[in-house]
């Protein structure tokens, strides 16, 4: 057991439990030599008196509770709300039948339908050690299963193990359009010139990325884009402007989580067009799942100053965990802080995509700098 893996010096649990502690230690040492985490989790099965930041109180019914968790929020504690299964008339649990969980935390709400196994607990504490935010961590505490300690590698990467995100808008009817499995060397890019500029270098997959808002001039941007990646039989994809993208009948769109309330996807899906959603871990992940995309973008890996990021960095061990989920399943592409210095190893984890911003358009000699990042996908 490496030093990372002193649960027992730290307070895991309220009321303190030496055998949940023991089976969390077990489940830790299981998932690999990850860095312990700095935060100050600690699972609370009953509510402690004075409750702190650090704090995640499980209850099963949040409904006698109501007054409480506003309060306990207010001091910066998290609550899971778990129901197992509903018992039948003799009392008895089916454990297949779905249980709802939610995690109330920062004023956010994670709502979640899958199984309890009977170690979820210890488990979730695992995964917190491992670094993940409570909402990453809960994910994967539901995939969890017992007895799954005892595999040579443990971590979940069972797509079909995982919990489904409840309270989400309906998907499409259809599918959106596929994309090639691997998308390959995937610049993101601020303007036409720059588009027109990096597909005549061979590129085939590019991303405008526009900062102008909705105009005439933003109009001929994208159009002048759809036409250059027609031109060179490439994947254009319109980063948040679905509507003219759309009109002007682009390869794809890129949006983000927050976009997926406010666009429509019915429209976009029928329309035939691409879509790429951003995610920032596990629940957004499953999150962008529900939608059928086209693809999923994982970032960001490394730490980036193209644009203001709400997690940190998710680094190399993630994603390889990442590209093991989706592999099968929906293309990926790796996004983030990534240049030719650690393109190569990101390509180690079986990505088959890779997003580059800056490595492109802050190159001496972007012809030669994208020659040598497509050869970094042939070696």
């Amino acid at each position: 057991m490496t030093d990372t893996l002193r649960l027992k010096d730290r307070e895991l649990f309220w009321p303190p439990a030496d055998e949940l502690t023991e089976t969390a230690e077990r489940i830790r040492a299981t998932l690999g030599d990850w860095p312990a985490t700095q935060a100050p989790w600690r699972l609370c099965l009953t509510p402690p008196d004075a409750p702190n930041g650090g704090d995640l109180i499980i209850v099963t019914d949040a409904a006698p509770h109501l007054a409480s968790i506003a309060r306990w929020m207010t001091e910066g504690a998290g609550v899971i709300e778990a129901k197992a299964g509903q018992p039948d008339n003799a009392g008895n649990v089916d454990k297949a039948q779905a249980a709802l969980v939610t995690l109330h935390l920062g004023g956010e709400r994670y709502a979640l339908e899958g199984t309890l196994a009977e170690d979820w607990i210890p488990a979730l504490a695992a995964f917190l050690d491992c670094g993940f935010d409570p909402h990453d961590a809960l994910v994967l505490a539901l995939a969890w299963r017992d007895g799954d300690e005892q595999k040579a590698d443990a971590w979940p990467v069972d797509i079909a193990r995982f919990p489904r995100v409840l309270g989400l808008p309906d998907a499409p009817a259809r599918p959106f359009a596929t994309c090639p499995q691997k998308l390959g060397l995937y610049p993101v890019l601020p303007t036409a010139d720059w588009v027109e500029r990096v597909l005549g270098f061979g590129v085939k997959t590019v991303q405008l990325r526009s900062k102008k808002t909705a105009s005439p001039e933003l109009t001929d941007e994208i159009e002048r884009c759809v036409a250059a990646g027609r031109k060179h039989d490439a994947q254009l994809f319109i980063n948040d402007h679905w509507q003219a993208a759309m009109a002007a009948g682009a390869y794809g769109v890129h949006l983000g989580q927050e976009d997926l309330r406010e666009a429509d996807l019915n429209a976009l899906a029928a329309s035939g067009i691409r879509l790429g959603l951003s995610t920032h871990g596990y629940f957004e992940m499953l999150t962008a799942l529900h939608f059928r995309p086209s693809y999923i973008a994982c970032g960001a890996v490394f730490a980036t100053t193209t644009k203001e990021m709400p997690t940190a960095p998710q680094g190399m061990k993630r994603l390889k965990r990442y590209v093991q989920l989706l592999d099968g399943v929906v293309p990926m592409v790796a996004i983030g802080g990534i240049d030719g210095a650690v393109l190569p190893e990101v390509l180690t984890t079986g990505a088959g995509s890779a997003a580059v911003v800056r490595a492109v358009t802050e190159a001496a000699d972007p012809a030669a700098a994208v020659a040598a990042l497509r050869k970094a996908f042939t070696q």
